[in-house]
C-alpha cells in the first residue's frame, strides 16, 4: 500500500524523513504520547488501525503493544495544519507509556513565573 500522492505531499518530514506522531485517547481526550513515524508507518496504521511506529534508536518499525499486550486501535488521524505532525485518536489497552504509566505525561507541571528575557517579535510595527 502507498500512500495517497496529495497525503505523502502535505507531509513535512524531518532530515530523517519522520514527523511527530502525537497519540490522544478517545474515551478521556488525554494525550498518551508522542512517538515518531514515517511513510511506511503510517501506510500500516492505516492499513491495520494498529498504531506503528519508528523507532530511532533501535531504526526498525514497532507496533504499540506488540510484545507488551498495551494496544492501540486507531479510530482516527489528522494532520495538523503545518503538515509536520499526526494526532491519532485511539483506544489505548493499558499503559501507553514505556514506564508503565498509562500516558507519558503522567508527570508534574512545570513552574510558571521564572524570569526570562523578553523576546523581539515581529508585530511591534502594528
Amino acid at each position: 500500500m502507498a500512500l495517497p500522492a496529495e497525503l505523502a505531499a502535505s507531509l513535512k518530514r524531518n532530515s530523517d524523513g519522520l514527523f511527530a506522531a502525537i497519540a490522544q485517547e478517545r474515551s478521556t481526550g488525554q494525550v498518551l504520547m508522542m512517538a515518531w513515524m514515517d511513510d511506511e508507518a503510517l501506510e500500516r496504521t492505516l492499513a491495520t488501525r494498529r498504531g506503528t511506529y519508528y523507532s530511532r534508536s533501535r531504526q526498525q518499525y514497532w507496533v504499540k503493544g506488540e510484545t507488551s499486550g498495551h494496544t492501540q486501535y486507531v479510530h482516527d488521524i489528522r494532520l495538523d495544519c503545518d503538515g509536520d505532525t499526526l494526532l491519532l485518536i485511539v483506544d489505548q489497552t493499558g499503559a501507553a507509556c514505556h514506564t508503565g504509566n498509562h500516558s507519558c505525561f503522567d508527570t508534574e507541571s512545570l513552574e510558571f513565573g521564572i524570569p526570562v528575557e523578553p523576546m523581539a517579535t515581529h508585530d511591534e510595527g502594528r
